[in-house]
């Protein structure tokens, strides 16, 4: 069973089919016309009266459904329940495998504060910041006073960007810190916050990491993530381009080493900040199934979700035949996210029928979605993810190449779309011989004006080796 709805909820469906596992989906009473509901081999009803997101965090609902109709295991997607320590224990109560780590460690990794203490016991380095969440706006005077300006707010018990605020004066703590023990409240039932140094211009790298019951842990490379708007990822691409190898080995190297700290079990993903000076620093672990996981797919053709599978179902690592020295790296992938939101209302969501929809696809292309189809409704009460364009080639510019065409084919109409071609805001893409691309803004910093893209654009390190080859970088396109 899929403790979840949308492309995540088809995703791992089909992942069961090719295993010959039945699948039973849940959904809730706005869901009834859904995909994912027609994807699987039997769908029950969860959260009747409840709010539509409510329903999918309704852990008794869930377990009922588990236990009456004979599930043997649950998979949590992401969002929703997928870090909730609570729901694995529930599972685990029920006598229904949770795909995924153990609820201690779910709950550890959960916890930021615990988490930043176990990187530190493992000898991995963090950003400076709080031990533990702060209980009053005195306190985030008192760091400020210590580690001057810029800091950030991040909430304790979640991510997503919610709960996250950016302070560059004593003018704006209060503000800052208001909002955002407001949204971590809301978004995560709990407003506690942690303070940290925010680190200008970094990149975002993640690695992909898989654990066994046995004590096995490997990594599947990493991910560039720092085209972001609002903290939200925009953009993923794998692996990171113009990485220095030996960052690349410490990056990985301390992503292993934090998951044998802490007994890692199953798919997980170690975030970092690097900054301009090659430096990277542990952020948080998400002790789940990323949105982004297809791109470390398609470069090492290591089915993440098959996998997941197969070690809740006890089997090890090596009797998958994954072990590091196998894993290699083919090609580069890109992911972007068409989402239905409205450029000219500062992105926000865009609800209604889809009357036309034409997507790109061909050679390299592959599309992961749930709700892309002429006819389908657009809800006002989920995430506004459409579809998944995730681009395969045998280098950068060439995944790029194919990402452009691709997007460059697609025709909605009915909602408002935002597609995604920042190849000039991604450095890393490289640029025509003779030319070099537009300096990309702060993490943090949004541009201006009516309809203006603000996303978060992060520099490569200096000094940066420019590729053999590379593609045009163009404008970010907007449907």
């Amino acid at each position: 069973m899929v403790a979840n709805r949308g492309e995540i909820a088809i995703r791992v469906f089909r992942a069961c089919t090719e295993l010959g596992i039945r699948t039973v989906a849940i959904y809730s009473e706005q869901d009834t016309g859904q995909m994912h509901r027609q994807k699987a081999d039997e769908a029950y009803l969860i959260g009747r009266g409840l709010a539509p997101v409510q329903a999918y965090l309704h852990i008794p609902d869930i377990i009922k459904v588990a236990k009456e109709n004979n599930v043997d295991a649950v998979h949590p997607g992401y969002g929703f329940l997928s870090e909730r320590a609570d729901f694995a224990q529930a599972c685990q109560d029920a006598g229904v495998r949770f795909i995924g780590p153990s609820p201690e460690v779910v709950r550890k990794m959960g916890d930021k504060v615990e988490a930043r203490a176990i990187a530190i016991a493992a000898g991995v380095p963090v950003v400076p910041g709080t031990d533990a969440p702060i209980m009053s706006l005195h306190e985030a005077h008192e760091f400020s006073n210590t580690y001057g300006f810029p800091i950030i707010f991040k909430a304790a018990y979640g991510g997503g960007g919610r709960g996250m605020r950016v302070v560059h004066s004593y003018e704006e703590l209060e503000e800052n810190y208001t909002r955002a023990y407001s949204e971590a409240l809301a978004a995560f039932g709990n407003g506690a916050l942690f303070v940290e140094k925010f680190i200008e211009k970094p990149r975002h790298i993640e690695v992909q990491i898989l654990g066994d019951q046995y004590g096995n842990i490997l990594h599947l490379y990493e991910r560039d993530c720092s085209i972001q708007r609002r903290h939200q990822k925009v953009v993923e691409i794998a692996p990171a381009a113009h990485l220095d190898p030996q960052l690349r080995t410490r990056l990985t190297s301390d992503s292993v080493k934090l998951a044998k700290q802490v007994g890692y079990e199953n798919a997980g993903t170690v975030e970092f900040l690097v900054d301009r000076h090659g430096k990277h620093y542990f952020i948080e672990v998400n002790s789940r199934l990323q949105v982004e996981h297809t791109v470390t797919e398609e470069i090492t053709d290591v089915d993440l979700v098959h996998a997941q599978i197969h070690v809740a179902e006890g089997r090890s690592l090596p009797d998958l035949g994954l072990r590091q020295e196998n894993i290699r790296i083919n090609g580069c992938a890109i992911q972007c996210r068409v989402t239905t939101e409205d450029p000219a209302r500062s992105f926000q969501p865009d609800t209604g029928r889809i009357e036309v929809f034409r997507s790109g696809e061909g050679m390299g292309i592959r599309l992961d979605n749930a709700s892309a189809f002429q006819g389908a409704v657009i809800s006002p009460h989920y995430d506004s993810l459409l579809v998944k364009v995730i681009a395969h080639g045998k280098d950068h510019p060439t995944a790029a190449t194919k990402m452009s065409r691709a997007l460059a084919e697609f025709r909605v109409r009915g909602v408002k779309v935002r597609r995604h071609l920042v190849q000039h805001l991604t450095a890393a893409w490289g640029c025509p011989h003779g030319q070099e691309p537009g300096r990309p803004q702060a993490a943090g910093a949004a541009r201006a004006g009516p309809g203006s893209p603000a996303f978060v654009c992060v520099p490569l390190p200096a000094p940066m080796t420019r590729p053999e080859t590379s593609t045009e970088v163009s404008s970010t396109i907007l449907l």
